[in-house]
C-alpha cells in the first residue's frame, strides 16, 4: 500500500495493515462481550442477593415512589432469614419461657434476625463495591470502554465480590456456631430434669359422674363403678346418638358405654349393650379400651 503526502511516498506494508485490522476487530469482540457480561453480571447478583422476583418488583416500585416524594430512607428487602425468624419469635414468646419448645424458638428466631441483619449489610456491600462499578462502566459511552476495561482489570471488584460473601458466611457460621451451644445447652437440662410420670384422666360423662335420680320417690345413685366395670373388656362410648336405619344395627344415645365385639371393616364396629348385639359406625364412639389385635 502506498499513499503520497506532501511530495512524500510512504509505504504500509500488508502485514501491518492486516494485524492493524484484527487488532480492532479483537477491540470490538472484547467491548462486545464486555457489555454483555457486566449486564448479566449486574442482573444475576442481584438474583442472587434478592432471589424473590415478586419481592424485587414490589421493592423496587417502593424505592421509587419513595425517591418521587423525596424520601432519603429506601425499603430493604424482606430476607427469608429475617421473616422466619420474626415467625419463631412470635410462637416462641406466645408459647412462654417455661415452655422448652418456646424458649428454644425464641433462641433460633433471635438467631435468624442476626442474620437477615448480615444478609442485608451483604446487599449493601457488593452494591457498593461490585454492582454500582460495573453499572458505572454500563453507562459509559463506547469511546471510553476500552480505557474503562483496562480500568477493571487492574481494579478489585471480583475481589470485593467474594470477599463480601466470605463475611457473610463466616458471620452465619458464627451465629449458627452459638445457637447450636444454646440448644445443645437446652436439650441437655431438658433431659436431666426428671421424667414427669402422665396419668391419664377419664374423661367426664353421664355414667362416670355420680348422679342422683328422682324415680317414683326412689333415689337412684350411679357411680363410677359402673364405668369401671366395662372397663377390663374392649369397649367404647359413645359420641352421638345412633339410631339404626336397617336390620342387624345397633342403636344408642350420647355417653352409652359399648362392649366392643368385633372390628367388621375401616367403617363399622360390631358390639353389644344392655343385652342387644348389632353394627354400628367407627365415627359415632370412641374407644375406650381397644380390641386386641
Amino acid at each position: 500500500m502506498e499513499c503520497v503526502h506532501t511530495g512524500k511516498h510512504y509505504k504500509i506494508s500488508g502485514a501491518e495493515g492486516t494485524k492493524l485490522d484484527e487488532d480492532f476487530m479483537e477491540m470490538e469482540r472484547k467491548i462486545e462481550v464486555t457489555n454483555k457480561s457486566v449486564f448479566e453480571l449486574i442482573t444475576k447478583t442481584t438474583e442472587y442477593l434478592q432471589p424473590n422476583p415478586a419481592s424485587r418488583a414490589k421493592l423496587g416500585m417502593l424505592n421509587t415512589v419513595s425517591k418521587i416524594r423525596g424520601q432519603v430512607k429506601t425499603t430493604g428487602y424482606p430476607q427469608t432469614e429475617g421473616l422466619l425468624g420474626d415467625c419463631m419469635l412470635r410462637y416462641g414468646r406466645e408459647l412462654g419461657e417455661e415452655s422448652t419448645f418456646g424458649a428454644a424458638l425464641v433462641d433460633i428466631g433471635e438467631a435468624m434476625k442476626q442474620m437477615a441483619d448480615i444478609k442485608d449489610a451483604l446487599d449493601i456491600n457488593v452494591k457498593q463495591n461490585f454492582i454500582d462499578p460495573l453499572q458505572t462502566l454500563q453507562d459509559k459511552d463506547l469511546k471510553e470502554i476500552v480505557h474503562h476495561l483496562k480500568k477493571l482489570e487492574g481494579r478489585r471488584q471480583l475481589s470485593a465480590l467474594i470477599e463480601a460473601a466470605l463475611d457473610y458466611h463466616r458471620q452465619s457460621l458464627e451465629i449458627l456456631k452459638e445457637l447450636d451451644s444454646k440448644l445443645q445447652n437446652r436439650i441437655s437440662t431438658a433431659s436431666s430434669r426428671p421424667k414427669k410420670e402422665f396419668k391419664p384422666k377419664l374423661i367426664v360423662s353421664s355414667l362416670e359422674t355420680v348422679e342422683t335420680r328422682q324415680h317414683n320417690g326412689l333415689t337412684h345413685t350411679s357411680s363410677v363403678k359402673k364405668l369401671e366395670s366395662h372397663l377390663d373388656q374392649p369397649c367404647c362410648r359413645s359420641l352421638y346418638d345412633f339410631d339404626p336405619e336397617n336390620e342387624g344395627e345397633l342403636g344408642f344415645k350420647e355417653g352409652d358405654v359399648i362392649i366392643l365385639t368385633n372390628q367388621i371393616d375401616e367403617n363399622w364396629y360390631e358390639g353389644m349393650i344392655n343385652g342387644e348385639s348389632g353394627f354400628f359406625p367407627i365415627n359415632y364412639v370412641e374407644v375406650l379400651v381397644p380390641l386386641p389385635q
